[in-house]
């Protein structure tokens, strides 16, 4: 009430020029907004180009989990499940021959993951260069290929680090 006072005293003049300044002009919204979308205009097609990219990353850490879920199960167990029995051992129970003798109540992983292709990875126990095969086949769904199509494989992960 006491701030009315001190305005209605004033000329007109200073009032308008007073509360002008407490609100945000048009003009000023617009700068703002031009602002933003040139920064989107410059980001997003970076963002936007790298899909294939991110899902050769997620593939890579999914080898990784996985990888690392098969070594526990090693540890527990003393052998990797069997190709027979496949990824799905890590989530539940195997019944097949051979059945673990220490499997962790609630499994090694909560789901076999597809890779972000939607193929399964390939599991092979014993592997060709160790205990275990771990593969996505990449974009192509097919052995071999480039860039994004070129095979992932656990052992490449390994030696990558």
């Amino acid at each position: 009430m006491r701030h009315w006072k001190k305005l209605r005293g004033r000329p007109a003049s200073h009032r308008s020029r007073r509360d002008g300044e407490a609100g945000v002009t048009l003009i000023e919204m617009m700068v703002v907004l031009v602002i933003i979308a040139l920064v989107a205009a410059i980001i997003v097609p970076n963002v936007i180009g790298r899909p294939d990219e991110a899902r050769v990353t997620v593939a890579q850490s999914d080898i990784r989990a996985v990888g690392s879920a098969l070594e526990l199960y090693r540890l527990d167990n003393r052998t990797y499940p069997t190709t027979a029995q496949g990824l799905q051992a890590l989530a539940v129970r195997p019944t097949a021959p051979p059945e673990p003798r220490n499997w962790v109540a609630g499994g090694y992983l909560t789901a076999v993951p597809v890779d972000p292709w939607g193929n399964d990875y390939i599991y092979v126990s014993p592997g060709a260069n160790g205990g275990f095969d771990l593969v996505s086949l990449g974009a192509d769904g097919a052995p071999g290929g480039d860039g994004v199509a070129a095979d992932l494989a656990h052992g490449q992960l390994q030696a990558s680090r």
